[in-house]
């Protein structure tokens, strides 16, 4: 959810709190008043009946409502309350209306020439859940109009606002360290944008910085270090040659060699896996995945014949999918290779090739690999020490930066390594 829509839905959900304490609050107000008014009225209209009583006696004869909105009934002396009135509320038989109406009632006791008398005054009252329906009615009109100013509010003046934030936000998206462009900022008086524009400026600034250090290092590792390491392969080579050479001395050597030819495959591999984590394997294209299947079974073809293992390539589709090409050729390779590697002798690898994928399957050591760390560098087969256990981490990495998923699954004694193309939430 966005920021300004997140911004409106607290706004509505605040007002709608504050406004129904409020009009609870004025409803209790609004009656508070109208009794108060209504009071009054009817004190008002007491005193004046008994000033013309006490003129007019005929006035004390009369006992019912009837046309008039008063009635005067004898008490005894005993019953008279003097000096003290007493309101209630009931409902009476309206004819304009023909049905009951809340009418709101004035008792009081008085005397005159020595006789007592209880009178009654009465007024209409309001109708309270009519009130109340019109309350509600002109609530929700001002809750709307609220809303709809707030939304406009947001949607004009706080996008306005807003502006310089979302201007870096884009260049941030389309900010690439392999061709790094300067940020632009726009002119603004708000002091938390110029500061986080500034922030985001020296943090950039530091990251290019890094990634050429990186690159760099990189690049002179990858010179500095191969070079030497060839140098003395080539030298042990020379030496193994070497008829005077003690047998026991040649299985030194030998082991030598061995463990060099291993530490340059390693320097290699965590080469290629430090430039595919900084990215810089920036040219895309369409790649046809079975040709790079059909070229890598052809070269591992020897190697599979040598273990006696059977490979097939099972094309249901063609897969072509936009990356770098290079490191397509790796993913394949290197998948391809463990499944003969990682296999027994006079097994079988099957490489099934379908629209949105594809997947490689292989007989193997029983027993399914650990799912939680298969993909992390130096995990090996105990089977095959020799292994590096970073092939199937830079089949990892590789997915991760071309937007491909990969997934294991083991069953029937098989291994299955799948490739798709990973789905966006």
């Amino acid at each position: 959810m966005k920021l300004l829509n997140r911004t409106t839905l607290y706004l509505s959900a605040t007002f709608a709190l504050i406004m129904a304490v409020w009009a609870f609050l004025m409803y209790l107000s609004m009656l508070d008043e109208i009794y108060d008014s209504i009071d009054d009225g009817l004190d008002n209209y007491k005193l004046l009946i008994i000033e013309k009583a006490k003129k007019d006696p005929s006035i004390l004869m009369k006992s019912e409502f009837n046309e008039s909105n008063y009635a005067i009934t004898p008490i005894t002396a005993s019953q008279a309350v003097e000096g003290e009135d007493r309101y209630s509320d009931t409902l009476m038989y309206m004819r304009n209306e023909n049905d009951f109406e809340p009418v709101r009632i004035l008792h009081t006791d008085f005397e005159d020439n020595g006789h007592h008398y209880h009178l009654q005054v009465i007024t209409s009252m309001v109708e309270e859940d009519d009130l109340i329906a019109d309350l509600l009615t002109y609530l929700i009109l001002l809750y709307g109009l609220i809303i709809v100013s707030v939304v406009v509010v947001n949607n004009v003046l706080l996008r306005r606002i807003w502006r310089p934030f979302h201007s870096i936000l884009s260049q941030l998206k389309m900010f690439d360290l392999r061709e790094p462009s300067p940020i632009s900022l726009e002119h603004t008086n708000v002091t938390e944008f110029n500061e986080m524009a500034h922030a985001v400026k020296g943090l950039l600034r530091k990251n290019i910085d890094r990634y050429n250090s990186q690159k760099h290092f990189i690049e002179n590792a990858s010179h500095e270090l191969q070079t030497p390491l060839a140098i003395c392969i080539n030298k042990l080579e020379l030496l193994l040659e070497d008829e005077n050479l003690a047998s026991a001395h040649g299985q030194t050597l030998a082991d030598v060699l061995d463990t060099l030819t291993r530490l340059t495959r390693l320097n290699k591999a965590l080469i290629l896996i430090t430039s595919i984590e900084n990215r810089q394997y920036a040219e895309r294209g369409p790649v046809n995945f079975n040709d790079l299947i059909t070229k890598a079974c052809e070269d591992f073809e020897p190697l599979a014949e040598y273990h006696s293992i059977t490979v097939s390539v099972d094309r249901q589709s063609t897969f072509i999918y936009p990356m770098n090409r290079d490191l397509a050729l790796i993913l394949v390779t290197n998948l391809v290779r463990n499944a003969i590697i990682h296999n027994r002798d006079g097994g079988s690898a099957v490489i099934t090739v379908h629209q949105e994928g594809f997947k490689v399957t292989n007989s193997g050591p029983s027993g399914e690999l650990d799912t939680q760390l298969l993909f992390t560098r130096f995990y090996r087969d105990r089977q095959k020490p020799q292994s590096l256990g970073l092939g199937l981490s830079i089949v990892h990495g590789i997915c991760e930066l071309s937007g491909l998923a990969i997934s294991y699954s083991y069953g029937n004694g098989s291994h299955t390594f799948s490739i798709s193309v990973r789905r966006q939430d």
